[in-house]
């Protein structure tokens, strides 16, 4: 999630280490954790790998400089694949994942951004299914226990709720522009012999 995270900021801007440090920090510290035991070994493998290049240095606090990393089209490449995988994971990290994911759908098709709303509901509801049908096997015995599963219930129906409202904004902002896209007009057949190669091309 780290390199996903990474890449995603380095496609909005070039970065050195310290800076992409603070933005992660201040954007995903509550789905990731942040530190430079694992940023700068990070950026070291991704320059290796040609997913992102040192454009330029400048001086440090300390005296010493710091490399300004861009993202390069194989590290975009990289990142739009990793932003529609859905890897086999927990149920924690699949959650920190999407929170990642939905930061950056400003930088995603339409099409892409329905497909990954869809997958995380379908995912919550087989959560909420599987945790119902749990119920019988495994009761509560006190109330800690009745209280923390009622506020876990709780969090994933909210959550249902909140994508259940993006992915009918995400449908009804997509039906506003697909009129405007597809607004083409085309010389009826009638009038296309009696326009000039000039004319036409004009049109």
């Amino acid at each position: 999630m780290l390199e996903l995270s990474a890449l995603g900021l380095l496609q909005r801007e070039p970065l050195h280490g310290y800076r992409l440090k603070q933005k992660l920090e201040l954007f995903m510290s509550s789905c990731i954790s942040v530190n430079y035991g694992a940023i700068y070994p990070l950026l070291k493998r991704l320059e290796q790998r040609g997913q992102i290049a040192t454009i330029a240095e400048e001086a440090g606090d300390a005296g010493c400089p710091r490399k300004i990393y861009a993202i390069t089209d194989k590290g975009r490449e990289l990142w739009r694949k990793k932003m529609v995988d859905h890897p086999q994971e927990s149920w924690v990290n699949s959650g920190s994942r999407f929170q990642i994911k939905f930061f950056f759908f400003g930088d995603l098709e339409p099409a892409e951004r329905l497909k990954l709303l869809e997958h995380r509901l379908r995912v919550c509801y087989i959560r909420q299914d599987y945790i119902e049908s749990l119920k019988s096997e495994y009761p509560l015995t006190d109330e800690y226990q009745l209280a923390s599963g009622d506020r876990c219930n709780s969090v994933l129906s909210l959550e249902i709720q909140w994508l259940t409202e993006q992915l009918a904004k995400e449908k009804s902002d997509r039906a506003i522009l697909q009129p405007h896209q597809q607004n083409t007009w085309e010389i009826p057949s009638r009038l296309r012999g009696t326009l000039g190669s000039k004319d036409s091309a004009k049109v």
